[in-house]
């Protein structure tokens, strides 16, 4: 989604449901990953609730610029996991599961909330939060580097096959980026249609229902 600059109400409540976030999302990842015993982003203030320490500079304005943006990735060192893809792919899981949780309890009030709240800055906050954790889940969960989901996907692949995994991992990126260049830059600007959009906003839709219908 992009920013609405034309609604500065709204662009606020907005960004700071993002940012929102964006902190439990990265925080989760650094706390998963000093409870299974690497404890570097603890050593470098990550497991914390400070939005400050997550926020990447240009992941940041990407999501002023064309509505994709990421957090400062959490340094992990595999080595010091009992079972390197296991862990690392629980501590991948971990930053978006954490915003699934948090679109399920926020659902509760955004849900129940008398409609005379409706329109009052809480009442936005809560649809905007719930909105984009599950947006955040959505699209760290697709697998392809450096999003989440590829390393999740380990857990799953055959240890033959691993040689192949690991050469994805490092490989995936570049392809996955000019993906996002000809779907943002082209299709988009100049067809007016987003196969990633169409993508996640469908599953969005599948995955609000569930979670509202069982609130």
């Amino acid at each position: 989604m992009f920013f609405d600059f034309t609604n500065p109400l709204a662009f606020f409540i907005y960004f700071f449901a993002l940012v929102f976030a964006i902190t439990i999302h990265e925080f989760s990842h650094a706390w998963m990953a000093n409870y299974l015993g690497d404890p570097t982003a603890k050593y470098e203030g990550r497991v914390s609730l400070n939005p400050f320490v997550h926020l990447d500079l240009i992941g940041t304005l990407m999501l002023f610029l064309v509505g994709i943006g990421w957090g400062k990735p959490v340094p992990v060192n595999p080595a010091n996991f009992h079972h390197s893809k296991r862990d690392q792919a629980k501590v991948a899981f971990a930053g978006p599961f954490s915003n699934l949780i948090t679109a399920f309890f926020i659902s509760i009030p955004y849900k129940y909330l008398p409609q005379t709240m409706e329109g009052s800055i809480f009442f936005l906050f809560m649809a905007n939060l719930f909105e984009v954790s599950i947006l955040l889940f959505i699209f760290n969960m697709f697998p392809f580097p450096p999003l989440d989901g590829s390393k999740f996907i380990g857990l799953i692949i055959p240890k033959r096959w691993h040689y192949l995994y690991d050469r994805f991992l490092d490989e995936g990126m570049k392809y996955f980026v000019f993906f996002l260049f000809i779907d943002v830059f082209i299709l988009g600007r100049y067809f007016n249609y987003s196969i990633l959009n169409k993508v996640i906003w469908d599953l969005y839709e599948y995955i609000s229902a569930i979670i509202l219908l069982g609130t």
